[in-house]
């Protein structure tokens, strides 16, 4: 229908069957023909016919207008998206942890190349946010990286490391945490979640024996507890908690350091939305300019800044394909 439309936009803008074939190299029968097939297919006349002269109709006014808003539609429908036509929305599943640090600083440089997108952003565990992406009720996750591996159809961007240290109240004498972790009550990072399933795995593979006192999942939580002096307890360094309360000290595990993984989470590319890519590529750059944290060990941070240098726990070590 794109050509017979042309060529009724074309009779409208000169005036007759005859001078409209002339512009756009078609004899006035064909021109006559493609105005006949279309008002067949439309149902109505576009044109009063009297004797030879043909006049455009209210009809035909009210579907010049349409066909001349189809016909540019239909011209750019082989450019490619821009920071004008690229637009919500975005469904975005992340955990707590990066949202105020490195999600804040993604959006920023997302949504100042792309302003009319809309983005949603679903917070949750990382075990219930892979369940939503299953779903398809988000477009992607960042999330801790799942300890059974990435199913197929799925693309997995590491982004970040972080650290696992021992946590204890300031006043807290001692230098050795093994000692200090079974002798202490302990505040455990939820087992449910994935990086406390790594936490568990730790304990089990050196057959530590902790008092158990209380678990749950927030990690600022857990800070304030043992700032509180309820215990002690084994989490990563996470940005946006740093730097520790005054109320609060940390103790390096030493060669057994592990690390959480947080990464992107996502379908393959062609079968996602077109701004996915963007989302990977401003999560990376804002991973690569962020300044180094004065709290974190330099060797620790060359692991969080470089994607893809994990330290392992020891054998038999994690897996992290």
């Amino acid at each position: 229908m794109i050509s017979e439309l042309r060529t009724f936009i074309a009779v409208c803008r000169y005036r007759t069957f005859a001078a409209a074939g002339e512009r756009i190299g078609l004899t006035q029968s064909a021109v006559s023909s493609q105005i006949k097939r279309l008002e067949n297919q439309l149902g109505f006349d576009l044109f009063n016919r009297t004797g030879r002269s043909a006049t455009l109709n209210a009809a035909g006014e009210t579907i010049l207008a349409r066909a001349e808003q189809i016909c540019s539609l239909y011209g750019k429908l082989g450019e490619a998206p821009n920071e004008a036509t690229l637009c919500g929305p975005l469904r975005m599943g992340a955990i707590a942890s990066p949202q105020p640090t490195l999600i804040a600083r993604t959006l920023a440089r997302l949504r100042a190349r792309f302003p009319l997108l809309q983005i949603h952003i679903l917070p949750g565990l990382s075990t219930n946010l892979m369940d939503e992406l299953d779903a398809g009720r988000v477009d992607a996750a960042v999330i801790i990286r799942p300890p059974l591996g990435i199913p197929s159809e799925w693309t997995w961007q590491p982004l970040i490391f972080e650290p696992y240290v021992l946590i204890a109240p300031a006043g807290l004498p001692g230098d050795d945490w093994r000692t200090i972790i079974q002798e202490q009550p302990f505040i455990r990072y939820n087992r449910m979640s994935f990086g406390g399933r790594l936490v568990e795995k730790c304990l089990r593979q050196e057959a530590i024996v902790v008092k158990e006192s209380i678990e749950t999942d927030e990690i600022p939580g857990i800070i304030h507890l043992v700032g509180k002096g309820l215990g002690v307890a084994m989490v990563p360094l996470v940005e946006a908690d740093l730097p520790l309360p005054a109320s609060v000290r940390m103790l390096s595990l030493g060669r057994l350091t592990f690390y959480r993984e947080i990464g992107i989470l996502h379908r393959k590319l062609k079968a996602s939305p077109p701004v996915i890519g963007h989302l990977v590529q401003c999560l990376l750059e804002s991973v690569n300019a962020a300044q180094r944290h004065p709290h974190i060990p330099e060797s620790d941070q060359v692991a969080r800044r470089r994607p893809g240098t994990v330290r392992p726990l020891p054998e038999p070590a994690p897996d992290r394909r």
